[in-house]
């Protein structure tokens, strides 16, 4: 970054986010995607598409990316835009209104918090941070800027999870004790690959940011990265976080729980993968529990299967004149499974069910809606955007920092081997490896949060 760009972000640091600006129902915000590869071509593509904004930056460090990016803005019949291979000179832009983050996980803290300093909103993806640390500078300088920071989990905004939801919380299932999530997300082997120069195009050094300077290596660049602890947390931090904020919405979203732990391993592969593909992670709450797992390799799914015949009716009684139908079969590979006192639930790919009492009585399904689930969530953003209100976030970081939170929790406790106990903080008690992993050992010069 020159001096004078470097300048000018700070400038913009200083007095945009003391600006207040006052939106018309009918203004188009601004945004910058930054990262374009697989997720963020789904925003450019997104943002593009919404009445409520206009793409006007594009920011990544791979030129063909962008270039990529701008083939999907004119397919859409809008404006080329600007482009930018460093995020903080797209932060210092003055067009730009808010930012959109697609990056990989280890840069999502830093470039929200430097967005936010910019004076830009920011809709970054999940995990909301790489590391417990991270989560909280993220809540930190979100409240003290007053910009609106949406995690992109967009389960939070699609109706007939909020439906399900709002059941569960009125006792739809007595009290729930359990929550349960589920990854069984099929991963095949990444395989070994050397290191090789750094392709034409690419800024290798920006791509690592925050993480150690590595040589250039394709399993640590294309979506690989979540399986290298440098730059992912696997895919409990991947496709899981997912469902561990489900698992926690199911309970009314608790705070930190009282123990974690977590066990597992990398089976059957030989590869360069170093995060698990198989893991099993317990969450205490006291008097209720979270429960996720991972699975990568060949699995079936998880639920309850129906009888293969109608129970015989009581003795005495009168055969129902149309018999009841069989309750459908329930196999969740990835999703939520919810046991409470007085029956159970599943919530998936094909909808949510709930079921009550010992004979499993169907006694709610919600299908899913046509549409796009991602697009609503943006919506969401955009209108707090224009709003000013945190609150009307369905998922901000106040809240999503603790599901990714999660995660890492897991994580620590996989690679310690043993259990955690929390203190305020949060802390493990006696527990000084532990409370070390809770931040990055070292965060490389300049990019440190």
């Amino acid at each position: 970054m020159s001096s004078s760009a470097s300048r000018r972000f700070f400038l913009g640091a200083a007095t945009a986010a003391s600006a207040a600006r006052v939106w018309g129902a009918n203004d188009r915000i601004n945004m910058v995607v930054v990262g374009i590869g697989g997720r963020g071509s789904g925003h450019v593509a997104a943002y593009a598409r919404m009445p409520e904004s206009r793409v006007v930056a594009l920011c990544d460090v791979n030129q063909a990316a962008r270039e990529r990016a701008q083939a999907s803005l004119a397919k859409a019949n809008a404006e080329k835009a600007k482009e930018y291979e460093d995020m903080r000179e797209a932060f210092a832009d003055p067009n730009v209104d808010a930012v959109s983050i697609a990056t990989p996980n280890h840069w999502h803290a830093l470039a929200s918090i430097w967005a936010m300093k910019a004076g830009k909103d920011v809709y970054c993806e999940k995990p909301a941070c790489y590391n417990i640390y991270e989560g909280l500078k993220m809540v930190e300088v979100a409240r003290e800027t007053r910009r609106m920071l949406q995690i992109g989990s967009q389960h939070r905004s699609m109706p007939f999870k909020i439906k399900a939801m709002q059941a569960l919380h009125q006792g739809l299932i007595g009290k729930i004790y359990l929550a349960k999530g589920l990854c069984f997300k099929r991963r095949v082997s990444i395989g070994r690959k050397p290191d090789t120069p750094v392709p034409s195009g690419v800024n290798w050094d920006l791509f690592l940011g925050p993480a150690p300077m590595r040589p250039f290596n394709e399993l640590r660049f294309r979506y690989n990265w979540h399986w290298f602890w440098d730059t992912g947390n696997g895919d409990i931090g991947n496709q899981g976080v997912h469902e561990i904020g489900i698992c926690r919405w199911g309970l009314q979203d608790p705070g930190w729980p009282k123990t974690a732990y977590s066990q597992g391993g990398k089976y059957a592969y030989d590869d360069d993968q170093e995060t698990p593909n198989t893991q099993l992670a317990c969450f205490d709450y006291g008097g209720r529990e979270i429960v996720f797992e991972v699975r990568g390799l060949l699995t079936g799914g998880e639920g309850s299967l129906p009888p293969s015949r109608r129970p015989r009716p009581a003795e005495g009684a009168q055969p129902a004149a149309t018999p009841a139908p069989l309750p459908p079969q329930i196999s969740v590979k990835i999703g939520n499974l919810f046991y409470g006192t007085e029956g159970w639930a599943a919530m998936g790919e094909n909808g949510f069910h709930a079921f009550k009492g010992e004979s499993n009585e169907i006694i709610m399904e919600e299908r899913p809606e046509r549409g796009d689930s991602t697009v609503e969530h943006m919506r969401n953003f955009l209108e707090a955007v224009k709003s000013r209100n945190a609150s009307h976030l369905t998922d901000g970081i106040e809240n999503a920092h603790l599901s990714a939170g999660l995660c890492h929790l897991a994580n620590i406790s996989y690679r310690t081997g043993r259990k955690l106990t929390l203190t305020p903080g949060p802390q493990f008690a006696n527990d000084p490896e532990a409370n070390r992993m809770i931040t990055r050992e070292e965060y490389r010069k300049p990019y440190v949060v």
